[in-house]
């Protein structure tokens, strides 16, 4: 667990990795590694400290949704965590004086709020001015979380163009196109996780490391 007012940088990130991708090859399982931001990744492959790539065989996989559908989908998601708790949470933690540039204060939905809950007992009795100030929050949290997704996409395509990754992409647009919770279901096992453990099982096949892996 680390403090929330505590970075964990991309060195962190690594040093942690390699412990715990040790650890589950022992027991000759196989350690799955899943970002997050992708400079944690590329640090953990690329920087030379951490022989990743003279070490261990990678498989990548990518999964991608096409950007109209994908704006859709953060904002339905945003809006559901907004029902679920969101502004409580940030609430909780919430410090007038906070330095949003360390540990959990930089996530987005944090920052965003800020605005909101420092005038929220500011005006109290005005719900609608209370309520233009909230939506204007979560705008802004839909907003750059849209930025952050870009960013990401652009990242993963220079590691594949300038770093010459070999990666598998994987579409899974369709899926999010789904309006019920069960066609939503059977679409991601069709489109995206049948075709991803196929992958990981063809890339174990070539590999000479036996190692076990166990689908449920």
């Amino acid at each position: 667990e680390i403090e929330p007012d505590t970075d964990f940088t991309a060195e962190d990130f690594c040093l942690q990795a390699i412990i715990y991708i040790e650890k589950i090859l022992k027991t000759q399982r196989v350690p799955i590694i899943v970002g997050g931001s992708n400079s944690y990744i590329e640090k953990l492959v690329e920087d030379p400290v951490f022989m990743f790539k003279y070490k261990y065989d990678s498989c990548f996989i990518w999964i991608d949704v096409e950007h109209s559908v994908l704006n859709r989908r953060v904002d339905i998601r945003i809006d559901q965590m907004v029902k679920a708790g969101l502004v409580d949470e940030v609430r909780q933690i919430f410090i007038p004086d906070a330095d949003y540039t360390k540990g959990i204060r930089r996530s987005i939905g944090v920052p965003e709020m800020d605005r909101y809950l420092r005038e929220e007992t500011n005006i109290d009795g005005d719900d609608e001015s209370k309520k233009m100030i909230l939506q204007a929050s979560i705008s802004s949290i839909k907003r750059n979380s849209r930025m952050l997704y870009c960013n990401q996409l652009e990242k993963i395509q220079r590691l594949i163009s300038e770093k010459m990754w070999s990666v598998h992409h994987i579409i899974a647009t369709d899926v999010f196109k789904q309006d019920r919770e069960e066609d939503l279901d059977e679409a991601w096992t069709n489109i995206v996780l049948q075709p991803c453990l196929d992958i990981v099982k063809r890339f174990l096949k070539n590999d000479h490391h036996n190692i076990i892996i166990e689908c449920t």
